[in-house]
């Protein structure tokens, strides 16, 4: 909303400093200093609000040290996550933008799937909370949501860099306009291939050998995709949120990687000179992003060791779907397994100890483990060491995959 004020007054007042508001980069620091602001200085009175409703966590004795203490520590702290992050988009971002709609419907989607579930279990003493196929339904109502914007928005474009080399004439020209770089907007289904040099990749090609009318078809494929994506980050996020500061910090060094994947995607300069697709629009996902980032750090103020609050599933489920639709929409979704390493890490080790344990208890009649416990935060629990030491080092190996992620930029 200050953007379109602000936007009149240069337009129509010629205010000095309006201008500011048409950088991206400016909305976005401011972005991310008031949703700091509002998580550290809201954050206490929602945390004292939730003790006030007595929407202590239960805690399922698992015999990890320290793991009592926890009881009563107030949950469904993800409200703290959505409010900081909505109140800067909604205040800073072009809320035209199909990008930053898409996003904000999936914050308040995933949060009402993950509130729902905790309200169940804090209100309603119905420990289970909302059954599992319910949040599969709504992860797959976002998946669909998403791929039908996805493919069939006039909005949601590409542009490739040209495939011939201009002649030498023009090139003080392309220096002064690089739009003449690129091809015109089209709309296409492709992303991204890490460490390939053509690395462009359309998903018609999955439907090609079924000639040329399949195409037609091809969101059949691509829309379940989109859903598997998005399942698969949303329940690593809630699988990582097992000890004090995990989930938030891993998350928000995933989302500092995507800020600037999408700003360099949605600036026509840098996709020029790193030679990476310009996805148009897409650098206004940066507001919206970067008001991701200070709401998990200014969270962090709370849940770090030992937490004040828990985020419960409505900031788990809800931040594993943010960051699922932000690496869709900047084509980056094939990047999310070295990105989300983390999250990937603890959805591999649940899956692998249930199967072994079930494999093994049907052929030798005794069920056995991989890991001490699963998720994975939980095996280095048991062997003993201090949750804080194991969020440091998982937080060490995030910026490691982050890096490693940015990297990718160049090295094909």
């Amino acid at each position: 909303m200050l953007y379109y004020l602000f936007e009149y007054l240069e337009k129509n007042f010629d205010i000095p400093g309006a201008g500011l508001f048409s950088f991206i980069t400016f909305r976005a620091a401011l972005a991310v200093i008031l949703s700091l602001v509002i998580a550290t200085f809201f954050g206490k009175k929602i945390i004292r609000f939730l003790q006030r409703k007595q929407m202590g966590e239960t805690i399922r004795d698992l015999g990890l040290q320290g793991q009592n203490e926890k009881a009563g520590t107030p949950t469904m702290g993800g409200v703290i996550i959505i409010l900081a992050t909505l109140v800067p988009v909604l205040l800073l971002a072009k809320l035209d933008n199909i990008y930053v709609i898409m996003l904000i419907v999936t914050t308040l989607w995933m949060g009402t799937i993950g509130f729902i579930d905790d309200y169940l279990k804090k209100f309603k003493n119905d420990k289970k909370g909302l059954p599992g196929k319910f949040k599969v339904i709504g992860q797959v109502g976002l998946g669909i949501f998403v791929g039908a914007i996805m493919y069939w928005h006039p909005d949601v474009t590409v542009r490739l860099e040209k495939d011939n080399v201009a002649p030498a004439t023009e090139i003080t020209a392309q220096v002064e306009d690089p739009t003449l770089e690129f091809g015109p907007e089209e709309n296409s289904l492709l992303t991204t291939i890490p460490f390939v040099k053509k690395n462009e990749f359309n998903y018609e090609s999955l439907i090609s050998w079924a000639g040329e009318g399949a195409k037609d078809y091809i969101w059949l494929i691509f829309i379940p995709i989109l859903i598997f994506i998005i399942t698969a980050v949303s329940n690593g996020a809630n699988l990582t949120d097992g000890i004090d500061g995990l989930a938030a910090g891993t998350s928000a060094i995933i989302a500092v990687t995507l800020a600037l994947f999408a700003w360099v995607s949605g600036n026509l300069i840098f996709s020029d000179y790193l030679n990476i697709m310009y996805i148009p629009n897409t650098g206004e996902m940066t507001i919206f992003i970067t008001a991701f980032v200070g709401a998990l750090i200014g969270f962090l103020w709370y849940n770090a060791y030992p937490a004040q609050v828990f985020m419960g599933d409505t900031g788990s489920l809800t931040i594993g779907g943010v960051i699922a639709v932000i690496a869709i929409a900047i084509r980056k979704e094939l990047l999310i397994p070295i990105l989300c390493g983390i999250f990937l890490m603890e959805n591999l080790s649940v899956v692998l100890q249930v199967s072994w344990f079930k494999y093994t208890k049907k052929k030798f009649g005794e069920g056995r483990r991989i890991f001490r416990m699963s998720p994975l935060h939980h095996h280095y629990q048991v062997k003993g060491f201090h949750e804080s030491k194991i969020v440091t080092r998982f937080w060490i190996v995030g910026i490691f995959l982050a890096i490693l992620t940015i990297v990718t930029l160049k090295i094909r």
